[in-house]
């Protein structure tokens, strides 16, 4: 870009995808202008919708935690895995063998326990023992579904750095097995879309608004939405170049991302 020109103006979307971790907080703390930008989506009556791959807490929990921010949401505006997942699962008639963080369990509660079986992997953290993982590959083996509720190599973890995600453990599984998990969460086109249509929207007609390129981003815009990533919580300088196409905008953070959307 010659070094007077202006960027590119966008399109106002009629619809906002936010991330949750890393783009509105990390942790229990909101990043900097990220509440009062959630807010100004509010004021200007632009939908929004909060997308996370997070699988270590319970819907019940992310939804806790957001209100305490503080941020007004409504339970039907969060979408996560765990829900595709149920829906999912209920749909088919299957027993959950579940490899997930010991937390989300309450999140599967009421589905069958007896019949045909699908492995169910998520962030399990300390979980993930031998004992675990091979058992889901003998289910595996033995003829089971196979459902990844994300399929991120990593995330930012409570002391700073990254740690390893639900993704590197689906790889072993399906590596051993060889069998491709269905993944359930971002990137997955599916997982968009359904965020997307309960704004009753289209899809180029929505921005998703990530921290991680490949997941957030990457898979937004294969999906046909624009995509905003931001330099805040796992992002890293130089992930967006492994993307198949740049993204919509690049930002400091979600206040800053918001202003280049909406001015």
């Amino acid at each position: 870009m010659p070094p007077n020109a202006k960027p590119a103006a966008i399109t106002p979307p009629a619809g906002v995808l936010l991330d949750i971790d890393g783009v509105i907080c990390v942790g229990a703390h909101p990043i900097p202008g990220s509440v009062e930008a959630v807010r100004r989506l509010r004021e200007r009556n632009i939908p929004v919708r909060f997308v996370t791959n997070t699988t270590r807490r319970p819907r019940r929990r992310i939804l806790e935690d957001l209100r305490r921010l503080p941020l007004e949401i409504a339970d039907s505006e969060i979408f996560t895995p765990a829900r595709i997942a149920c829906d999912l699962l209920a749909e088919r008639g299957l027993a959950p063998l579940l490899i997930v963080h010991p937390d989300l369990g309450e999140d599967f509660s009421g589905l069958p326990q007896q019949g045909p079986t699908a492995v169910v992997v998520g962030d399990a953290g300390e979980a993930f023992s031998y004992q675990a993982l091979n058992g889901a590959f003998r289910a595996l083996a033995h003829g089971a579904e196979f459902f990844a509720l994300a399929n991120n190599r990593n995330f930012l973890d409570s002391d700073g750095d990254l740690s390893l995600d639900a993704g590197p453990f689906v790889a072993a599984l399906e590596y051993a097995s060889g069998k491709k998990p269905l993944v359930l969460g971002k990137p997955s086109p599916a997982f968009f879309k359904l965020a997307v249509e309960s704004m009753g929207l289209d899809m180029e007609d929505v921005a998703m608004i990530g921290d991680d390129a490949e997941s957030d981003v990457g898979g937004a815009m294969a999906a046909g939405l624009k995509g905003v990533l931001v330099r805040t919580g796992k992002y890293r300088p130089g992930q967006e170049d492994r993307l198949a196409a740049p993204p919509t905008s690049i930002e400091d953070d979600l206040s800053a991302a918001v202003a280049k959307l909406f001015g």
